[in-house]
């Protein structure tokens, strides 16, 4: 019997996405001790199953695996919310990249196989949240990153930065990327940051462009709280963003604070997921030319 008898499916609202949904049930459905549960944003997209549909937040209740069909960007919509209710999430990847949904279309029965026989691995990730202001208020949550950045126009803008209570510095940059192990592959390695292996208990701080040669990622503990103070250069309003889908301005001395986040988020992965074959696949490591 599956460890898991209630599952729910979720994802982007994509037509493009529809074939995999259907793979998903078509196999769910072979399964009779697996109760479905859709989420209310992709039920227009199957109108002809008659299953129980709920927001996202109630499904969680309800559901004891959930499916997310779609890019990364899908799962790290939900990733804050799954993580508060404890509940673990496999991804189907209908995305670009897939380091977060890394099941390939053409792997669903096999691996969701392998899943509900009992064939997987839970891996916890941890998350960071976001507050503004002397009393903290809290403004969101990201599996990848906390971005500060000066909005739509690149201008450089200024910050100083406390780790624990501590000074470190007064930086000019065009922002800063705080990361965790799960968003060491994303925007901050662009930015120029190092990769971290997920199960590391660290964060790393990646200055985007700054006016400094000597101004490089910083890797530290990641239980320590972060504060940034915003600083006040030609009337500048950075904005602040979490995993790219929020944004919020900040004005000149406002205090931002970014710590760990209590709750964790849990990802299956099939019994035989490999990170560095992710790394392999996904960033093309040992990829070598051929003669033409």
């Amino acid at each position: 019997m599956s460890a898991f008898s209630t599952i729910g499916l979720t994802g982007r609202n994509n037509k493009e996405i529809v074939d995999s949904l259907h793979a998903v049930i078509s196999f769910l459905e072979d399964n009779v001790d697996i109760n479905i549960v859709l989420d209310v944003n992709i039920a227009d997209l199957l109108q002809e199953k008659d299953y129980p549909v709920s927001p996202i937040e109630k499904l969680a209740e309800q559901c004891d695996l959930v499916i997310v069909v779609g890019g990364d960007g899908s799962l790290l919509q939900v990733a804050s919310m799954l993580a508060e209710h404890d509940l673990p999430v496999i991804g189907i990847n209908r995305g670009k990249l897939g380091f977060l949904t890394d099941i390939l279309p053409d792997e669903i029965e096999s691996t969701l196989e392998q899943v509900l026989g009992g064939e997987y691995k839970i891996e916890s990730r941890y998350l960071i949240d976001l507050f503004i202001g002397e009393k903290q208020d809290y403004l969101g949550s990201a599996l990848n990153d906390v971005v500060l950045h000066p909005g739509k126009a690149v201008q450089m803008i200024e910050f100083a930065l406390y780790i624990d209570q501590e000074f470190v510095y007064n930086q000019a940059s065009d922002g800063l990327i705080v990361a965790t192990p799960t968003g060491s592959t994303a925007y901050a390695m662009s930015a120029g940051g190092p990769i971290m292996h997920p199960a590391l208990d660290a964060m790393v701080l990646v200055p985007i462009n700054p006016h400094s040669l000597s101004s490089r990622p910083i890797v530290i503990d990641s239980n320590s709280e972060l504060t940034l103070v915003v600083g006040d250069r030609h009337h500048i309003m950075p904005q602040l963003s979490c995993d790219g889908a929020m944004s919020h301005p900040c004005t000149p001395g406002d205090r931002i604070t970014i710590r760990k986040k209590k709750e964790q988020l849990k990802i299956v992965h099939p019994g035989d997921y490999d990170y560095y074959e992710t790394c392999r696949s996904k960033l093309g490591w040992s990829y070598r030319p051929t003669n033409s």
